[in-house]
């Protein structure tokens, strides 16, 4: 049996009986004017931080969400867009497709807005979405493709890439780990399905992020996650694992490389009302700037005592510089 199939049985499980620790999530759940989410929904929460975020959902979007969980990041993605399939739900788990269309029958009762048929539900793989091309504004997984080994792994983004439109969102949540972990943890198959031995270090998921093509890339967030220990795991030392959210854009690739934001600002402090860089990028006085990190690379360069330049971290909110 590969990983692939204990992953479909281990979640199959978790459908048909809610595992309300199998992927505890640090981040809290949105709360928005109206929203009410059922119960179940939060104990099928099986994501490790969250996809949704306002600023990406304005101008009632389409908006893709793959692997669905309990239904209730993509009762949230709906709120923001009310139309018949605005939302199209893909899982290859037909009991957590099942449990969906329960669920969302509780949230139609709860939230008087709410129409099941916003979102369309379809039976699908991620290595191969049943999705258009160019035709999805907003795409989501939370939690999922960490397990995916390497070759599906850049399949899966691959299939975002796909069926995503020009400046489109790819929004992401997953685990990431900078240890090394020995080859008995990265082949337990439950444990990577379980989201814990398929972790890669960050820097390795944002370059398969651009190698598959996405020209702007934004580290969002970045929390402590879980602690594989010798005492529980089969590894000879201490494992610390984070979340992290990135936001991958379908922007045009600039030719020196995508632009890669990982919380860092330019400040400039010298007796001038601003420092112009020549190169697009204006820092008025004291004023704090993000920046990604090859604009950080190049101020930095420049050498000069009135331009300080943040460590990155982890944490972006947008206005940056390019």
């Amino acid at each position: 049996m590969s990983y692939l199939d204990t992953t479909h049985d281990l979640y199959k499980a978790a459908a048909e009986t809610p595992d309300v620790g199998l992927c505890c999530t640090t981040t809290p759940i949105w709360q928005f004017p109206g929203l009410k989410i059922p119960t179940i929904m939060q104990e099928m929460n099986y994501g490790c931080g969250s996809t949704v975020h306002p600023r990406d959902l304005v101008n009632d979007p389409s908006i893709l969400y793959v692997g669905v969980g309990g239904g209730m990041e993509l009762l949230q993605f709906s709120y923001f867009s009310r139309k018949v399939n605005g939302v199209i739900g893909v899982d290859i788990v037909d009991a957590m497709l099942d449990a969906c269309h329960k669920n969302f029958k509780e949230a139609a009762l709860q939230n008087d807005w709410f129409q099941q048929e916003f979102i369309d539900l379809r039976k699908g793989d991620a290595l191969a979405l049943p999705v258009a091309d160019n035709s999805i504004d907003v795409a989501a997984q939370n939690c999922l493709f960490n397990i995916f080994k390497q070759e599906e792994l850049k399949k899966a983004l691959q299939e975002m890439y796909r069926v995503l439109k020009p400046h489109g969102r790819l929004v992401m949540s997953d685990p990431t780990c900078e240890q090394p972990m020995d080859a008995q943890l990265r082949e337990d198959d439950r444990l990577r399905a379980l989201c814990l031995s398929g972790a890669i270090p960050l820097a390795s998921y944002l370059d398969l992020l651009a190698e598959v093509g996405f020209g702007t890339l934004e580290v969002r967030a970045k929390r402590p996650y879980r602690i594989l220990a010798p005492n529980h795991y089969p590894t000879q030392e201490t494992i610390y694992i984070e979340s992290v959210e990135v936001c991958a854009i379908k922007d045009p690739m600039p030719a020196d490389g995508p632009c890669v934001f990982t919380g860092k600002s330019a400040i400039y402090f010298g007796e001038a009302d601003y420092f112009d860089d020549q190169k697009g990028h204006v820092l008025l006085q004291n004023q704090p700037l993000a920046v990604c990190d090859k604009t950080a690379g190049n101020l930095a360069a420049l050498d000069r005592e009135d331009l300080f330049v943040s460590p990155s971290t982890f944490h972006y909110d947008g206005g940056g510089c390019c």
